[in-house]
C-alpha cells in the first residue's frame, strides 16, 4: 500500500472539497425527491441504481437518498455521501464517492471501485466472515 504524503493528502482533501461544492450546487438546482428509498428508474438524477442481494452470504443493500450529502459532520461522521447509503447485514456502511467517479468505503479505503455496490462487495470480501461494526460518529 503507498505512503500517503502531505502533497498527496492535500490534494486529495481540495479535490474533495471541489465535489462537494459541486454537488451541493447542483443539488440545490434540481427539485427535492420525495422518496428517500427511490429504486431504478426512480432514483435521484446521477446517483447509482439501489441494489438489494445476497453475496458470499451476507446481504447487501444500496439506495439512493433524498437527503444527500454527509450525516454526523466530517467526512467520515455518516454512513453514506452524495446522497447515497449503503448497508452490509442492515448495518451501515460508510461510503465515499471520489472526484474521479470511484468509490471507498470505511473498509476498503484504499482500494476504489466503480459503483457503491462493488464497494459493498469489497467490504464483504475484506471483512472475511467477521460482522461489520458500525461506524463511530464523531
Amino acid at each position: 500500500m503507498p505512503e500517503l504524503s502531505r502533497r498527496r493528502a492535500l490534494t486529495a482533501a481540495a479535490a474533495l472539497a471541489a465535489t462537494v461544492g459541486a454537488q451541493t450546487v447542483a443539488r440545490a438546482a434540481t427539485p427535492a425527491a420525495g422518496n428517500a428509498h427511490a429504486t431504478g428508474a426512480d432514483s435521484l438524477p446521477g446517483s447509482p441504481a439501489a441494489f438489494d442481494e445476497v453475496y458470499k452470504g451476507r446481504r447487501i443493500q444500496g439506495r439512493p437518498t433524498a437527503g444527500g450529502g454527509h450525516h454526523g459532520g466530517g467526512h467520515h461522521g455518516g454512513h453514506h455521501d452524495a446522497g447515497y447509503e449503503v448497508f452490509v447485514d442492515g448495518v451501515p456502511l460508510h461510503v465515499m464517492s471520489n472526484a474521479d467517479g470511484s468509490w471507498i468505503s470505511v473498509v476498503s479505503h484504499y482500494d476504489p471501485v466503480a459503483t457503491p455496490r462493488a464497494a459493498a462487495r469489497a467490504a464483504v470480501d475484506e471483512l472475511r466472515g467477521a460482522p461489520l461494526l458500525p461506524f463511530p460518529a464523531n
